[in-house]
């Protein structure tokens, strides 16, 4: 339980970060490969969105413009949401202030789990079904968590960056230093860093093919032991925290209470 606590509590450390955003990985691969086989579009990353809200601009396709702009606008929604939670946290000096995004994206993908096929065939104004606004809304969520707890050093939802990363470092492991220059001026790989982005590009690409596998062997439910996951994950900082959140929602009602009678008092 201590173990849990730390990997999603307010004190961040490398050894943390690192596995958290290892999990998380998973769940990322999962989500965005299952997703695909059910509404045929990758929703953890946005680089294709952009790029289809600018070709069909130009082909005056606008209902695929409307669908690339209400998923962008989901997965920003989420990664505001993200943001909200964590600084209203850490403003009320709370220790849950990574789980409670965590704990919001278990609870939609436990949904998405159980009514998934429902939502299918709710159609919104952004001429995509629901289904497509929270997966979008949930890997904005997950990607805005581990930026702000690794302060921008890793990434979960897409692989783009840390292919990149991982190629500079094997570009800089494979580079000749030359006799003579001294070793502060020598080229050199962080072997540490190399670790970190191959792991999350393995636990990535292992995520994709459980989450695919499990989409199309079980369906919809099979979210619900990876929902259970991030909930474990979000629950013990949570507990930790719950006597001050007792304490400022008595605090609130108090405050709602005393409002009401200067209101009726002023009458």
């Amino acid at each position: 339980m201590r173990r849990l606590r730390h990997l999603t509590g307010r004190h961040r450390t490398s050894s943390t970060n690192r596995t958290l955003g290892l999990l998380l990985a998973f769940n990322a691969g999962a989500v965005n490969a299952g997703g695909f086989l059910v509404v045929h579009l990758y929703t953890s990353h946005m680089t294709g969105f952009l790029s289809l809200l600018a070709d069909n601009l130009v082909l005056g396709n606008m209902a695929l413009v409307l669908s690339a702009v209400g998923t962008l606008w989901a997965f920003l929604s989420g990664a505001g949401t993200t943001a909200i939670l964590v600084n209203w946290a850490r403003s009320h000096r709370l220790r849950s202030g990574f789980a409670l995004p965590l704990l919001l994206e278990a609870v939609l993908m436990l949904l998405f789990g159980l009514v998934g096929a429902v939502t299918l065939t709710w159609h919104t104004v952004f001429a995509v079904p629901l289904t497509v606004l929270l997966l979008a809304f949930i890997m904005g969520l997950q990607n805005a968590v581990v930026t702000k707890m690794s302060a921008a050093q890793i990434r979960t939802t897409h692989m783009t960056g840390v292919i990149t990363d991982l190629g500079i470092e094997m570009g800089k492991m494979l580079y000749w230093n030359r006799s003579g220059v001294p070793a502060e001026g020598q080229v050199r790989a962080n072997h540490a860093r190399m670790r970190l982005y191959a792991s999350l590009l393995a636990m990535f690409t292992a995520g994709g093919v459980v989450g695919a596998a499990g989409f199309k062997y079980v369906g919809f439910v099979w979210v619900v032991p990876l929902a259970a996951i991030i909930l474990a994950l979000s629950l013990p900082p949570l507990a930790a925290d719950a006597g001050r959140l007792r304490a400022l929602w008595r605090l609130r009602q108090a405050l709602r209470a005393k409002n009401k009678h200067t209101v009726q008092d002023s009458l």
